[in-house]
Order: structure tokens, then C-alpha cells, then sequence
């Protein structure tokens, strides 16, 4: 009984929170993309440094290990960057066009050539997403999965948490795919999928919970370098244009309404 309310709550917190955030992202908001991206970039910070890092920092694990772990994570996603860089333009059998264009693409010195190629454009950022995004609902699975093991009521309003403080996330991780791809289906199930591990979590916590509860630090630690790292070195080189005050103005607002949504979010998740 308790496996099945495990396994239910983690599904609807990892693949309910993304289906919610892609109907705000493709819906209502989808005409405002570059706003999305200041947005997201706000998420993702604010989910790292407000969220995860402080819940791991507060855990018996030594500072030193956890920002080994940090520093770690975040080479090894400047890494698997420069694999997908790299395969892409073997793949397309012109690495130096690749190169001329990602340089642009990271300036983003003429906004409107950013966009003009979207299918020449490498989708910087996007595996670096979903694996960070799959190592964070692995964590959140095994959080949930402790909940239902303490209390039932106690592992609802986790589920609930957990999907309350996705959805902000979930929306930066979308605007970061559908950057790489114009096939929003495409991006909706590679986040889904990335969500439904954690149900995988859920599963793994609920027989080895025990155990795993001493590496949670960690998994929240590696998923925080991977949202740090998309949103300094993805989304932010992208909103360094040379922009009118007004734009400038909108660009920070919605940068800081991403930061707010997010800190919000996990202020009422935690005031549970």
C-alpha cells in the first residue's frame, strides 16, 4: 500500500508538475520567448541557490565535499557540453560553421540572428538539463518516498511540495529545449521522461532508503551545478544584447520575477 501511494504521489509530482509548467510555457506565455529565457535563467538560479544548495548544506555532509561536488558537477557539465558541441557538428560534417555559429549564438550580438537558424543553432544546454533535471527528481523521489514511509498526510504534502516548486523549474527547463529544437512535443517527453525518474527514486528510496538518505546532499549538490551552469553559461550569455532601457528593464524584471516565483515557491513548500 504504502509502495503504491509512493509510487502515485512521485509520478504526479515528477510528470504532473512538468505537464502543468509546459501549459503555462506553451500557452498563455509562449509568444514572450525571450522573456521566457530571463525567466528561466531566474528559475533555475534561484532553484539552485535557494533550494537545493541550502537543503544539502543542511544535511551532516562536510562543506568541503559538497563544494568538491559542486565544482565537479559543474566541469563535468562545461564537459558534456562540449560532447554534444562537438558531436553535432561531426554530425553535420562542418564543425567550423558550428563553432562560428555558437560563438554568435553565446554573444548573441545580433539578437535576431540568434533566432534566424534554429535548426543550425547546437542545442547548447540541453543534456546538461536533463541529466541535472533527472539527478534532482531521482533526489526528489527518495524525499517523497521518505515522507510516505514516516506518515501518509506527511508524504501527500511532500508530493504536493515537490510539485508546487517544480513547475517554475520546469519552465526553465522547457524554454531550454525548445531553444534546441522548434518541436514542442519533442521537449515536452524529454522533460516528462527526466520527471518520471522520479517515480524511479520513489521505487529505489522506498527499499533502500536507509542507505540512500546519507548520498542525498550530493544528488541535490550535482543537480544545483547543473541549473547554475545552464543559466550562467546558456541563458544569460543569450540576454547579454545590446538592448533600449525599457527592454533592459524587462529583461531584469523578468529575471527577478524568475528568482521570486521560485523562492516563494519553496518558502510555502517548506512552511509545511
Amino acid at each position: 500500500m504504502t509502495l503504491v501511494a509512493i509510487l502515485f504521489g512521485t509520478i504526479c509530482a515528477g510528470v504532473g508538475s512538468v505537464w502543468l509548467a509546459a501549459a503555462l510555457s506553451f500557452g498563455a506565455l509562449g509568444r514572450y520567448t525571450q522573456h521566457m529565457l530571463s525567466l528561466a535563467a531566474g528559475a533555475l538560479l534561484a532553484t539552485a541557490f535557494m533550494h537545493l544548495l541550502p537543503e544539502a548544506f543542511e544535511s551532516q555532509a562536510g562543506a568541503q565535499e559538497l563544494f568538491g561536488t559542486l565544482l565537479v558537477g559543474l566541469v563535468f557539465f562545461f564537459l558534456l557540453d562540449k560532447a554534444e558541441l562537438w558531436h553535432h557538428g561531426h554530425e553535420h560534417h562542418h564543425g567550423g560553421h558550428v563553432h562560428e555559429i555558437q560563438h554568435g549564438h553565446s554573444h548573441a550580438s545580433h539578437s535576431g540572428h540568434a533566432h534566424a537558424h534554429p535548426h543550425s543553432a547546437p542545442p547548447m544546454g540541453s543534456w546538461a538539463v536533463l541529466t541535472g533535471d533527472s539527478v534532482h527528481c531521482f533526489g526528489d523521489g527518495v524525499l517523497i518516498a521518505s515522507a510516505f514511509m514516516a506518515d501518509l498526510r506527511l508524504g501527500v504534502i511532500a508530493s504536493l511540495a515537490v510539485l508546487a516548486h517544480e513547475i517554475p523549474h520546469h519552465m526553465g527547463d522547457l524554454m531550454v529545449l525548445r531553444r534546441s529544437s522548434a518541436n514542442k512535443r519533442a521537449a515536452l517527453v524529454k522533460v516528462s521522461l527526466a520527471g518520471a525518474v522520479t517515480a524511479i527514486g520513489g521505487f529505489t528510496g522506498y527499499w533502500l532508503v536507509d542507505q540512500l538518505h546519507d548520498y542525498l546532499p550530493y544528488f541535490l549538490v550535482v543537480a544545483s551545478s547543473s541549473f547554475i551552469y545552464v543559466a550562467l553559461a546558456d541563458l544569460i550569455p543569450q540576454l547579454q544584447t545590446r538592448l533600449s532601457a525599457r527592454q533592459t528593464a524587462a529583461q531584469i524584471a523578468w529575471l527577478l520575477a524568475g528568482i521570486a516565483l521560485v523562492t516563494v515557491v519553496s518558502g510555502l513548500a517548506h512552511g509545511h
